[in-house]
């Protein structure tokens, strides 16, 4: 996965940008749901943990909230039907100020997201494979 880690003051506007709570106010808006029929939805089909409507009422209004982890993410995706890396893009941004970087060409994504089902020693073949046809800090353009 690429990601850039912004510093400086870039990072602190970023990490003051409300993405993620405007993906999720919009989402449960759209799909009409109440505060209570959203909650009863939000459980992560692993573990169980359920995110509760207070906590999504204090983030939709911009007051302050713990971020979420993985588990809140999962109880998140089932009650949005948003894919989890669309959750945890925004959740990044917003309480990390971490934005990721993307390729013009869709096919990155779709190389990254493939890369992940390969094991490490596949994973360092295919990396040596890329550098023999772009060397790290050759320029494609």
């Amino acid at each position: 996965m690429n990601v850039m880690i912004e510093n400086g003051p870039d990072a602190e506007a970023a990490a003051e940008t409300t993405e993620f709570a405007d993906l999720i106010r919009e989402r449960r808006a759209a799909l009409g749901l109440s505060l209570a029929q959203f909650e009863k939805r939000s459980i992560d089909p692993v573990t169980g943990a359920q995110v509760k409507s207070g906590w999504v009422y204090r983030l939709e209004t911009g007051e302050s909230v713990i971020p979420p982890r993985k588990p809140q993410l999962r109880a998140l995706q089932q009650a949005t039907g948003l894919p989890l890396h669309e959750l945890q893009d925004a959740a990044a941004a917003q309480f990390f100020g971490i934005e990721r970087v993307w390729a013009e060409s869709g096919e990155a994504s779709a190389l990254v997201r493939r890369t992940e089902r390969l094991t490490e020693d596949q994973r360092e073949q295919l990396l040596r494979l890329i550098d023999a046809f772009a060397p790290p800090g050759q320029s494609g353009h």
